[in-house]
């Protein structure tokens, strides 16, 4: 449809009105209308950049009625930018059925990139970040999070999870019942306010140090879980033949005839040949 609207899907600062980039103020601006998870959040933004575009209300009871609206107006030429109270709309925010429903009518969904409380907290964590997972809100109930904890046991990647205030101590409980005192977590709290807190280290010694400090069971939080550490399946016949074949051959080689051996990937073993050197 050439003729209609772009819908712009925006991020906003999640705390420090300063993290919005130049070209999310240049879109607020511009578009014919801002449609807002909160407008009184929304109207703070907007009053620090002096940005004069109206605002609608756009949130969870009434996404369905108003994107039947807005599509409308898109199809009808209008431009309007999508916001959440704080950071990348649709991740935990809504944001999907307007989204899903432009694709299918056709209507260009252009994403305006800036803050995101899962990035922002990983990129300070200090835990392996090349692959992750992201679960949301842990679940209210102690079972539910603690089938949720227990299918963490043995993956090796990180897990990022959201909790509340009023659930943070629980969760972190049901974390070290279900993981283990020793499984190494980090908790962003307030992320880009004042009073933000990256804490990372044991389960164990993070439930003590927050149970001492009360202020530090406050704000918003996201929670890291470090992956399972990763246990060698070379077991020490294996390593035996290895240490005996390289004194004779070359690494590649007494690796490939380990793994084949004993039914082991050959870069695990040559890693650990290299480590014998």
């Amino acid at each position: 449809m050439a003729d209609s609207g772009i819908l712009y899907v925006v991020a906003t600062p999640i705390g420090n009105l300063g993290d919005i980039t130049a070209r999310a103020l240049e879109v607020l601006t511009e578009v014919d209308v801002v449609a807002s998870e909160d407008t009184r959040v929304a109207r703070k933004l907007f009053n620090r950049y002096e940005i004069e575009t109206p605002l609608i209300a756009y949130h969870d009871h009434n996404e369905a009625e108003q994107s039947v609206k807005l599509i409308k107006r898109l199809q009808g030429g209008d431009s309007i930018a999508l916001i959440s109270d704080a950071g990348t709309p649709l991740i935990n925010d809504p944001g999907y059925v307007i989204v899903k429903n432009c694709q299918a009518a056709g209507i260009k969904v252009v994403p305006i990139p800036g803050a995101s409380a899962v990035i922002t907290a990983l990129c300070a964590a200090g835990v392996a970040t090349d692959q992750f997972y992201y679960g949301g809100f842990l679940p209210a109930k102690t079972k539910a999070r603690c089938d949720i904890l227990a299918g963490l046991l043995e993956r090796e990647y990180c897990s990022v999870y959201y909790e509340s205030t009023h659930r943070i101590l629980a969760s972190l409980n049901d974390i070290q019942a279900t993981l283990g005192t020793e499984r190494h977590i980090v908790i962003a709290r307030e992320l880009t306010k004042t009073f933000e807190t990256i804490k990372g280290g044991p389960v164990g010694d993070i439930i003590e140090w927050i149970t001492a400090d009360h202020h530090q069971q406050k704000g918003e939080f996201v929670v890291i879980i470090s992956g399972a550490p990763k246990v060698s399946a070379l077991d020490d016949k294996s390593k035996a033949l290895l240490v005996t074949l390289l004194a004779h051959l070359p690494p590649k080689v007494a690796a490939g005839i380990v793994a084949d051996t004993f039914g082991l990937k050959k870069k695990e073993v040559y890693q650990f040949g290299l480590s014998l050197s």
